[in-house]
């Protein structure tokens, strides 16, 4: 009797788990359809400025997968991606925060939190998403789960008006840092009290700071500065976090210099014990060394770098430009640091990505409306996805990356 309650028990279960269904008690049964599993380590998004549009991608197929409307203007926008690598947290030029499920290709929640905003963070346990702002100035704090606003943090300048923001970034046990590029100043934010986050005020940093990056392991902060020559970085492991200025010369130089493109979103590379910043201005890219964060190197290149981004192994080190080189990337060898191949990939090179262990990088050609993929052992096109207008690439795996 046990046995057969056990058996009559098992047939009725539905296999959840296989994607299977039960046999139906009639001998004539119609299969039903087989459930879709599908992990999401190896998704992404390319941003289609001009349609308001993510382009959803498999980069283990490389190809299309879907497409996701209605996320409103996406100029300079940006992604981060939740923990598990299922949602993706579009910030929007428009103010827009948008949270797009990569799994079912859908909108799940969508607010508009400002009036002009830059990018934005998400917490390292992932349970906060974090929205930097020019306008008004300021950092908002949102529930990831559900995009309610948890805390509103305006940035002031010392007359007391409103200061854009820039260059924020997670930390360790839910703190994030950021910039004010108005109030010469860097702030960090300890939301472990999502609701009354605790602010520190870095003063008198250096005029003008436009953008900045996490050193991988967490310890430094490095902010450029369009305003002077050289760059504030703040040791995150002292106590108190403290400011120095690093590489004198690094910037626009004594004359000014036409700078046609602000490098921007996590535009520098720190590979091998060496940081590589693009030389605002110039056709160099500056080589920094990590233990004394002194300039050990100046590679000449074909322009005035944007992006200037590692392969994850550390091994070479990509390079676009700004007009009118922007047709153009090069590839930097770092152990000989010299640039060891020029390609074209397509007419307004915008953004570059690499797949998480580094054997392909992914170019948006914004004017030729396609994706170019290229392999980074050959330099060899692998791949090419029709986008309408791409820019920023961004895969899920930067959900297990700090500052990204």
């Amino acid at each position: 009797m046990k046995r057969r309650a056990l058996l009559s028990l098992t047939a009725s279960a539905p296999l959840i788990a296989t994607g299977c269904a039960a046999p139906s008690s009639t001998t004539s049964t119609s299969a039903a359809p087989a459930a879709t599993l599908q992990g999401t380590g190896d998704l992404g998004v390319v941003i289609e400025r001009a349609k308001g549009a993510l382009t959803l991608i498999n980069t283990s197929r490389r190809e299309a997968v879907g497409r996701v409307t209605g996320l409103g203007d996406l100029s300079h926008a940006s992604v981060v991606f939740s923990r598990d690598e299922r949602f993706a947290y579009v910030f929007g030029r428009d103010g827009g925060l948008t949270q797009v499920d990569l799994l079912t290709q859908h909108i799940t929640g969508r607010v508009m939190q400002a009036g002009n905003s830059i990018g934005g963070a998400i917490s390292a346990d992932g349970s906060l998403v974090v929205a930097q702002n020019y306008t008004p100035g300021g950092v908002k704090v949102f529930d990831a789960a559900t995009l309610e606003l948890l805390a509103d943090l305006p940035a002031h300048t010392a007359s007391g008006e409103r200061s854009r923001v820039v260059g924020l970034a997670d930390l360790p046990q839910r703190r994030f840092i950021y910039s004010l590029f108005d109030a010469n100043a860097i702030c960090i934010a300890d939301c472990s009290n999502p609701r009354k986050p605790q602010v520190t005020t870095i003063p008198n940093i250096g005029r003008q700071p436009y953008d900045a990056l996490v050193s991988p392991n967490g310890r430094h902060y490095i902010a450029g500065l369009f305003g002077e020559d050289g760059l504030a970085m703040v040791d995150l492991w002292d106590n108190p976090p403290r400011v120095r200025r690093i590489l004198a010369g690094y910037g626009r130089g004594q004359q000014p210099l036409p700078v046609y493109k602000m490098p921007h979103l996590r535009g520098w590379a720190i590979a091998g014990g060496h940081a590589y910043l693009p030389a605002i201005g110039r056709h160099e890219v500056l080589v920094v060394d990590t233990a004394t964060w002194a300039e050990v190197d100046r590679i000449p290149v074909a322009g005035q770098p944007v992006f200037v981004m590692a392969r994850p192994d550390g091994r070479q080190v990509w390079v676009n430009f700004s007009v009118p080189d922007y047709n153009r990337v090069q590839v930097i060898d770092t152990p000989s640091q010299r640039v060891v191949q020029t390609l074209e990939p397509g007419k307004a090179v915008l953004h570059m990505e690499f797949t998480p262990r580094g054997e392909s990088v992914w170019i948006s050609c914004r004017d030729d409306n396609r994706v170019q993929v290229y392999d980074t052992h050959t330099l060899q096109s692998q791949a090419r996805l029709d986008v309408d207008a791409p820019s920023g690439i961004f895969f899920t795996a930067r959900a297990q990356r700090m500052g990204f």
